[in-house]
């Protein structure tokens, strides 16, 4: 089986609020879809979902390397995933999220031609995990108000958003909980959006609000700075901006600057390159969480089917595709009362209709 061709269609669609997180501000979901064909007639589906301050890429940024990836991957087999990652990186530094939009199509491919669903062609540990529900940054008492709808909705994890105003961050938790009360589950990302002191004083007083993760505290590149957080509070700390590639797992894990991963296939360059992450995270003894950027249902049914191979995925942030409609993309998974299942179709089971 050889790939005979590459498209690839941008789609913006608007949010049905804007996301508000340390780093920015999220009015539309900004991404590529990416189709490979091949020339036993089998076509795969792909995802490239850029975001700037972390992947280094625009929607304008990876058509451009899509188009150079292209040219040099027709005529290889879909199954030559190793060599086509050798390929790309010898291409390009980053640009992640365009490695993953092709990454994902191939997998797609491979599990198809196998006609297995792709979470059982990586492993197939379970078919179904919880997922948490995201609240943004807002007013303490609004992000009060969104958790409880989520909780409403069935929903059992929460992970709010945290990081520009450190007093207004414990406001939101301590409004947060008492709405909530004590059985849901809360985790805290901060985007890089605090000091080392402020992180331990804030995340010091989330323990009396039974938080049990806190996550990327500090700026990307400040490992000292997380193993010193990790060394001065009770609660568990999780790696984002900071871990990109296995690499950046195996400093993390030497350092022993934090207790979780959370891998990204945008951040990683796909679903190869997250295996060899998740890989040392399990040998290191570091559980891993599968999260997204504004994802539609196919960069989602990929991570939901990392996130059900793999027995080191321990947690799931894969909520992207409620932030948005699109009548064009279906399938892949279910979500029932905050439970994620994954169908039992070839591939990602995802249906794309042009």
């Amino acid at each position: 089986m050889k790939i005979t061709d590459i498209k690839f269609e941008r789609l913006k669609v608007k949010l049905e609020k804007p996301f508000v997180v340390a780093i920015g501000v999220m009015e539309y979901a900004e991404t590529i879809i990416v189709e490979i064909t091949t020339d036993e007639g089998i076509t795969g589906y792909g995802e490239a979902s850029p975001f700037s301050p972390v992947t280094g890429e625009t929607l304008d940024s990876v058509p451009v390397f899509l188009e150079l990836f292209k040219k040099a991957l027709i005529g290889l087999s879909p199954f030559e995933i190793e060599k086509i990652h050798k390929i790309m990186g010898a291409m390009t530094v980053g640009n992640t999220s365009a490695k993953a939009g092709i990454d994902i199509a191939l997998y797609d491919i491979m599990a198809k031609k196998l006609e297995m669903p792709l979470y059982k062609f990586l492993g197939g540990y379970r078919s179904e995990f919880s997922i948490d529900m995201t609240v943004g940054i807002g007013k303490p008492e609004v992000m009060a108000e969104d958790a409880m709808a989520y909780v409403r909705e069935g929903f059992h994890i929460l992970k709010v958003k945290a990081g520009i105003d450190p007093k207004a961050d414990i406001e939101a938790m301590r409004l947060i909980r008492q709405k909530v009360g004590p059985k849901i589950r809360i985790r805290v990302d901060a985007n890089q959006g605090w000091s080392v002191n402020d992180a331990i004083r804030v995340i010091e007083a989330y323990e009396e609000y039974d938080v049990e993760a806190v996550e990327q505290p500090v700026r990307c590149w400040d490992i000292d700075g997380l193993a010193y957080i990790r060394s001065h509070i009770a609660i568990s700390l999780m790696a984002d901006e900071s871990l990109h590639s296995p690499e950046d797992a195996f400093k993390l894990a030497k350092r022993q600057a934090v207790d979780e991963f959370n891998i990204k296939l945008m951040k990683a360059g796909g679903i190869y390159p997250s295996l060899r992450i998740n890989a040392i995270g399990e040998a290191a003894g570091i559980p891993c969480m599968l999260g997204c950027m504004l994802e539609t249902r196919i960069g989602n049914a990929a991570s939901a089917a990392f996130v059900a191979s793999q027995k080191n995925v321990t947690e799931a942030d894969l909520d992207s595709f409620r932030h948005f409609e699109d009548k064009s993309i279906s399938g892949g998974f279910d979500v029932e009362n905050g439970v994620m299942k994954l169908l039992e179709k070839p591939g990602l089971g995802i249906t794309v209709v042009v």
